[in-house]
């Protein structure tokens, strides 16, 4: 028997704070003081005045994908078209011998518009094809489009956009369903590659304090290989310590006769003790910022006449990427089966069209909407009616260059005011997960309830300095709230025991380095992880 005596801190507990826990054989035995809870034969573990709180559960994340980025040219980490071209000269440099040049990262608001073009990437000696951050886009250059055999007179996908001048010459942006036009055609990782780049993803998780995570596309997707085999293989071996749930991705271009395969897909993953494929991944609509997301009401053309031509295309009221129609018959057979449905859905729209196809659903299920960029206030209700949990990415719900520049304009009054509207879907009931969308924004969930709470971009954020005006600070949420939505909230969403420290449940635990309820709100993420454990193990 092993026993551990974390002490000398504050303890996030649902009914407030403890000042102790002991934990046995990995599972936390008690919570409360000190003298309570300690016993002879436990080990001190100082909290030297920092918190402690269950381990991170990130309720939307694509690991694997993140940690290929991270072994490729990877542009998250810096801003701007010179920091851009930097980066991939000097990673061509680098590797004289890869067929194309790969990556990813990229910010639509660091180029006029949000659009970079094929120009640009030109310099190079091979095809490029670098992944937006967002994933919703690829930036390409000349060479690889010719080697797609893309030209003026390729038809858009039913699913996506090939961005155009005015004579129709591609410009080097690829939307949504499009980019697979060229992805496609991109080298593939290796076996080993993918179970590398999920190790990979694992270690950097677990040093944000995360012990759980829902992948939130595991198949084939905007020129990603499946990641269920992946999967598979590492929780096999034993090398899968997260607790790990896959949203089996939802071929939008078929219909209900792939069920049947996401059957067989979520039997391969039965009596796996790490992992479950139990979730069925529905992208419902695009993003805001190309005007693929679902709304009801057409964007706002202000006078840019780039963007006014996007703003036109389908109408320009985005794109339901799944019939409406259709979408219920599949989400109640789905739902009939015993799967949970992780929808993604930006556009208010969108929103509505998933929210009427969950009617008659059975909440046990745990379905839930991620991202929910703009929900009418009619809608705002209909999650805590319907049992549907909001999946929240509070990242986003700050002033950037993304919101000011490439959303605000184009959303108008009111529809611009509801967004992200967090405190509102509290106050109705709705039941809160929450999670980062991983490569797309930073994993760190403490960035994350920074926003929640404060509505500003984070210190230390590329746009940190953009705007001190707080975002819609009607919607902002407590720090209580937000830190149990990334613990208790996404946990119980994947299903996973763990979430909340309590005795019985595992003790995945993370210790932070202060207790960010005892400094001034707009410090919160200045919080660093000391340690993680896992069921009691210490991973980080």
């Amino acid at each position: 028997m092993t026993e551990t005596l974390f002490h000398g801190g504050r303890v996030f507990t649902p009914g407030g704070f403890a000042e102790a826990v002991l934990v046995r054989d990995g599972v936390i035995a008690a919570a409360g003081t000190p003298d309570e809870v300690a016993t002879p034969a436990a080990e001190p573990f100082d909290l030297a005045g920092g918190l402690l709180t269950p381990g991170f559960t990130d309720s939307h994340v694509h690991p694997v994908q993140a940690g290929l980025e991270r072994a490729l040219c990877e542009l998250s980490e810096v801003y701007g078209l010179d920091a851009y071209l930097q980066e991939i000269a000097e990673y061509a440099a680098a590797h004289p011998g890869r067929e194309w040049i790969q990556g990813g990262g990229w910010d639509m608001a660091a180029f006029p518009g949000g659009l970079p073009r094929r120009e640009q990437l030109d310099f190079l000696d091979r095809p490029a094809y670098l992944i937006q951050r967002d994933h919703h886009a690829a930036w390409v250059n000349t060479r690889a489009l010719e080697r797609a055999g893309i030209t003026k007179h390729t038809p858009d996908p039913a699913d996506g956009r090939i961005e155009r001048d005015p004579d129709g010459t591609p410009t080097g942006v690829l939307h949504e369903g499009a980019m697979d036009l060229v992805g496609l055609l991109t080298p593939r990782p290796t076996a080993a590659d993918q179970e590398a780049a999920l190790l990979d993803a694992q270690r950097h998780l677990f040093s944000l304090g995360i012990t759980g995570w829902q992948d939130a596309i595991v198949g084939s997707y905007a020129g990603s290989d499946d990641q269920l085999p992946t999967y598979l293989s590492v929780a096999g071996k034993g090398l899968l310590k997260a607790r790990v749930v896959a949203a089996l991705w939802w071929d939008r271009a078929r219909g209900a006769e792939q069920i049947p395969s996401l059957v067989e897909r979520r039997a391969s993953a039965e009596g796996l003790d790490r992992f479950r494929a139990g979730a069925v991944k529905i992208m419902q609509d695009g993003i805001a910022e190309n005007f693929t997301a679902a709304v009801i009401e057409p964007y706002r053309r202000p006078d840019l006449k780039s963007r006014d031509e996007i703003a036109c295309h389908c109408g320009g009221t985005g794109l339901s990427y799944v019939d409406p129609a259709l979408l219920k018959g599949y989400v109640r057979e789905l739902d009939a089966l015993g799967f949970q449905v992780h929808f993604h859905a930006i556009g208010e729209r969108a929103v509505r069209e998933v929210l009427d196809s969950l009617e008659g659903t059975d909440p046990a299920n745990r379905h839930h909407i991620a991202h929910l960029q703009i929900i009418t206030p009619d809608d705002v209700p209909r999650f805590a009616k319907l049992g549907a949990v909001a999946n929240l990415q509070p990242l986003w719900a700050a002033h950037s260059p993304q919101m000011d520049e490439l959303t605000l304009p184009y959303l108008g009054e009111p529809r611009s005011s509801w967004q992200y509207p967090f405190g509102d879907l509290v106050a109705s009931g709705a039941r809160l997960a929450a999670g980062s969308d991983w490569p797309v924004s930073s994993a760190d969930p403490l960035e994350g309830m920074h926003v929640a709470v404060n509505r500003v971009e984070p210190p230390g954020s590329h746009h940190a300095g953009h705007s001190a005006t707080p975002f819609l600070p009607g919607q902002a949420l407590d720090l209580r709230t937000i830190m149990t939505a990334y613990t208790e909230g996404s946990a119980w969403l994947n299903g996973s025991p763990a979430g909340v420290i309590e005795p019985g449940r595992p003790a995945d635990l993370v210790v932070l380095d202060r207790d960010p309820f005892a400094q001034p709100a707009g410090e919160i993420a200045l919080t660093r992880v000391r340690a993680t454990f896992v069921d009691g193990e210490q991973v980080y």
